[in-house]
C-alpha cells in the first residue's frame, strides 16, 4: 500500500480503534511492534498530568501497562521527560548515551532496566507540536528482538515518512470521540451537560427536557462523579477534550 493511500484511509477513518489498528500495521512493517501513544490536555510545565485523564493507545501487554502507567513509572521515563520539553524525534540511542555519561537519575535508570527486562531496548519516540502549555502529545515506538543499529538504518531510510504517518494519525486520534469505559456517562447525563455547555441554565435544561430542576441537578452531580471532577465547568472541559459533545445519534 502506498503512503498516499494509507494517509487517505487514516483521514477517512471514523472510529478510533480502526485508525489505531491501521497505524499498528504500518509501524509493524518497519519493525516497531510495540507502540504507546498518549495525548493529554491536563499537563503542567513539569508534569504530564493524571494518566486517567489522558488518551492512551497501546499494544503493550497488560502487565507492562499496569506497572508503567498504573504504577506511575512513566513519570520517570527519560523519553517522557524529553517529550515534555521538546518536539520532534529522538532515538533510544540518545538515552543510552545519557545513561553511560551518568546524566540520568536513579528512577530514570530504573525505567530503562524495566524495559530491558522485557526485551524492549531499542526504538524511537516522537513528540508532536502542541498549541497550549496544558497539552502534550507523543508516541513511543519500541521493538522487541531488534537492536538500535537496525532501527537506525530503518529511520535513515524511512524516518521522514514514519514521522509523517504518525503525525497524521495523531491528528486523527485527537479529533475522534473517546472516553474511559469505566467512567462513561449515561445518555441523559451527556444530554444535560450538552445543554449547560450550550449556555442553558439548570432551569432552561429542565424545561427543554421536561424534567424537574432537581432531576437535572442530580444528572449533573452524577456526571461530575463519573468524570471525577468537582465542578460542572470541569466536567464540560473534560468531555470537550474527549470530543464527546453533540455526537451524531446513530
Amino acid at each position: 500500500m502506498s503512503v498516499q493511500v494509507l494517509l487517505q484511509e487514516l483521514v477517512h477513518d471514523e472510529a478510533l480503534d480502526t485508525a489505531w489498528a491501521r497505524l499498528e500495521r504500518y509501524m509493524a512493517g518497519h519493525g516497531f511492534d510495540r507502540l504507546l501513544y498518549a495525548a493529554t490536555h491536563f499537563r503542567t510545565i513539569t508534569n504530564p498530568g493524571d494518566v486517567r485523564d489522558a488518551l492512551i493507545l497501546t499494544n503493550y501487554p497488560q502487565d507492562y501497562i499496569d506497572a508503567y502507567l498504573g504504577g506511575g513509572m512513566f513519570r520517570d521515563a527519560p523519553l517522557v521527560r524529553w517529550a515534555l520539553e521538546n518536539v520532534g524525534s529522538i532515538s533510544w540511542r540518545d538515552v543510552a548515551r545519557a545513561a553511560q555519561a551518568g546524566e540520568l537519575t536513579a528512577p530514570e535508570l530504573a525505567v530503562m532496566e524495566f524495559n530491558r527486562q522485557r526485551g524492549i531496548t531499542a526504538g524511537y519516540a516522537l513528540s508532536f507540536p502542541r498549541h497550549s502549555e496544558r497539552t502534550g502529545y507523543g508516541i513511543g515506538l519500541g521493538a522487541t528482538g531488534a537492536d538500535q543499529d537496525a532501527l537506525d538504518a530503518v529511520w535513515a531510510a524511512h524516518g521522514a515518512e514514519i514521522e509523517l504517518v504518525a503525525g497524521v494519525a495523531h491528528l486523527k486520534f485527537i479529533s475522534l470521540p473517546h472516553d474511559h469505559h469505566d467512567r462513561a456517562l449515561t445518555p441523559r447525563q451527556r444530554e444535560v451537560l450538552e445543554l449547560v455547555a450550550d449556555g442553558k441554565t439548570v432551569q432552561d435544561a429542565a424545561l427543554v427536557l421536561g424534567l424537574g430542576a432537581a432531576t437535572v441537578e442530580k444528572h449533573l452531580r452524577l456526571a461530575r462523579e463519573a468524570l471525577d471532577v468537582e465542578t460542572t465547568a470541569q466536567a464540560i472541559r473534560k468531555l470537550s477534550t474527549q470530543n464527546q459533545f453533540f455526537l451524531f445519534r446513530r
